[in-house]
This record gives structure tokens, C-alpha cells and sequence, in this order.
């Protein structure tokens, strides 16, 4: 999370500064002049690719329900179902049994759907209408049980139900997926406010609290006000 300037402040300045020569062919003055980044071209931004992925989404988890295969969305689009965050870019992830990985990997090959094997060996990964799709049989470092599969709630994507990951098994997911080298708070903070209410903090803390990533997390939360602090043991009677 990145915390500027106010973006008139520079202008402004600028704008109250004694008036000097301008350019031949800038009569107005250009954004450069007054300090004013302007930000990527319109061409430069990512694309909207909520509704793309929402369909891919939809379609994986019928072929899926279809075949019986016990799975729970997470990630990402686990967060939308729950009321979280909507602006989806990167993929949509499925959880799944580690020993229904092969007879899943079938179901989406005879479906039409490509799937492959990654370098990475916690994870099959997919292509469903354009959207990369990752199938994880093992999830913040430990094998996808069929207790976390269900404890999901079925929730709509739009117009197609589906189990999802509880909520409080998906911001554990997350804060457990926090490492030395990939501990982006920024990413999770407004996933945690927008579902706080909804979320078994004490459990939370139990199951993340004594990594270190995780606890300073917890810790941000309560600073900011978005969780209550953890209350101390009584001493005596």
C-alpha cells in the first residue's frame, strides 16, 4: 500500500506561483509544468477482467458439481462470494483433494479444457474460456482435507451455486500464505476489513497467531481498529 502526497498539492502550489514565460505552443501551460504526473494512458491500464473470470468461474465449478468431485472455491473469487472486494485480474482457484487430482485433471480434459502441470507441485493449473484456472490440493503449505471441504458454505457466483471456502478458513488461507519473501499486507487489509464481521477471529489467532507474518497481521488489525484486541487471561479468581 503506497500513501502520496495529495495529488492538487504540487498543482496548487504551482497554480499560486508568480506567472513566468511559457512555451512557444503551450499556451495553457502543460501538466508536466504544473508538477502534475500524469498517470498511465488510458491504453497502459490492466483490463476489467471481473466478468471473464466470474464465467470461467461458473463453468469449472458446474463441470466439477456435475462429476461429484468435492472441491471449495477460494482466493479471489471465494472473497467475492463472501461480499469482499470484487475487481478480479488474475485467476479464479479451486480447492481440492489431493487424490482427486488426476480424476479432476480428466473431468476438465474431456470437458475441452487444457490443463497442465506447473513447475510447482502443490497445484494443477488450467485454461477455461481464456482465464487461467488453478486446481490446489494444497493450500498454505498443507494437503487440502476434506474437513476444510465441508466446512464450505454454498454460496451463488451470480447465478451459479457452489461451495466456498468458510470465511474463516479463507483469511486463515491467507495469512498463512505470508512469508519472508511474499508478505503483502496491502493485499489482504481490505479483504479483512470488508469480511471481519463475518470472520472466527479467535480461531484465526489460534491456527496464524504464533508464526511470526501472521501475528504482525493481527497485530495491524488491532492497531487500525478492525479487530478488537485479543483480551489477557485473568489472573486468580
Amino acid at each position: 500500500m503506497t500513501v502520496t502526497d495529495h495529488p492538487g498539492e504540487a498543482a496548487t502550489a504551482e497554480w499560486n506561483a508568480a506567472a513566468g514565460p511559457r512555451p512557444a505552443g503551450d499556451p495553457g501551460g502543460t501538466r508536466e509544468h504544473l508538477g502534475v504526473d500524469e498517470g498511465p494512458a488510458p491504453q497502459d491500464l490492466p483490463p476489467n477482467l471481473t466478468q471473464a473470470i466470474l464465467e470461467a468461474t461458473k463453468q469449472v465449478a458446474s463441470l466439477l458439481k456435475a462429476a461429484g468431485h468435492p472441491f471449495a472455491l477460494a482466493g479471489s473469487v471465494a472473497v467475492y462470494a463472501h461480499g469482499g472486494p470484487g475487481n478480479l485480474q488474475h485467476d479464479a482457484d479451486f480447492c481440492i483433494l489431493p487424490e482427486d487430482a488426476d480424476a479432476v485433471a480428466d473431468t476438465l480434459r474431456d470437458a475441452g479444457l487444457e490443463v497442465y502441470t506447473p513447475p510447482e507441485d502443490w497445484l494443477l493449473k488450467a485454461r477455461c474460456l481464456g482465464q487461467d484456472i488453478d486446481l490446489i490440493f494444497e493450500l498454505a503449505r498443507q494437503p487440502v482435507s476434506r474437513e476444510l471441504l465441508e466446512r464450505a458454505e454454498m454460496l451463488p457466483v451470480e447465478s451459479v451455486r457452489m461451495p466456498v471456502l468458510a470465511v474463516t478458513d479463507l483469511i486463515a488461507s491467507l495469512l498463512n500464505a505470508f512469508t519472508e519473501h511474499h508478505c503483502d499486507f496491502g493485499a489482504v487489509l481490505p479483504i479483512a476489513r470488508a469480511l471481519r464481521e463475518k470472520v472466527d477471529w479467535s480461531r484465526v489467532r489460534r491456527e496464524c497467531g504464533a508464526a511470526p507474518m501472521p501475528d504482525a497481521f493481527l497485530y495491524l488489525l488491532e492497531r487500525l481498529q478492525v479487530i478488537e484486541p485479543e483480551e489477557e487471561p485473568h489472573d486468580g479468581p
